[in-house]
């Protein structure tokens, strides 16, 4: 419902898109074909507003804090992780198809953002952030997502004149442009 006024209105180059946490964890859950059939027509709707894609997967969580939002049987058999994987492979199957370019910002926060409870982990929890939150990235996680995207565009070369950060509470961070978003970060690292 945002993609026209968010993205396609300012007529990005390039949009990242990082959108699935909300899908996957909240009330208004969206089971996985639904899910993989609005993530593809989002991409249509942006690669047809000639804008490059950059598409991001899902972030690692802290599970325990998910059951205290939901029960455990609201992820299934699979759990919260199986979830999780499964929606990562689609996105991974998504970027591939559409011939998009990924970034795997999951396998990044993984292996180096000492997701638990670890003081320096880059997801918030009640040691680094008083909250128990398992999900959210801390500043540092913020800044690391930043890097990782920056890097990469300037990897791959895409263009980067007019960058739309397009996805859900993850991308919006602190609500603002100049703050302690990705975006935000981002956008310090961009400008010349």
């Amino acid at each position: 419902k945002r993609i026209d006024k968010a993205c396609l209105e300012k007529k990005p180059d390039l949009t990242i898109v990082m959108i699935g946490t909300n899908d996957m964890n909240s009330n208004k859950y969206i089971p996985l074909e639904q899910y993989k059939h609005n993530l593809s027509k989002i991409i249509d709707s942006i690669l047809h507003a000639h804008s490059k894609v950059l598409l991001m997967n899902v972030l690692p969580m802290y599970a325990p804090y998910l059951f205290t939002r939901h029960p455990k049987a609201f992820y299934g058999e699979e759990g919260p992780e199986g979830r999780l994987a499964e929606m990562n492979a689609a996105i991974l199957k998504i970027a591939q198809t559409k011939a998009v370019t990924f970034l795997d910002i999951h396998h990044f926060f993984e292996k180096v953002g000492d997701v638990g409870l670890d003081k320096s982990s880059f997801i918030r929890h009640e040691l680094n952030s008083h909250m128990t939150d398992g999900i959210h990235p801390t500043p540092d996680g913020y800044r690391a997502i930043a890097i990782a995207v920056y890097e990469c565009i300037k990897c791959n070369h895409l263009p980067h004149e007019r960058v739309v950060c397009f996805g859900d509470s993850i991308t919006k961070g602190d609500g603002t442009i100049d703050g302690k978003s990705y975006p935000a970060y981002l956008k310090r690292l961009l400008q010349n």
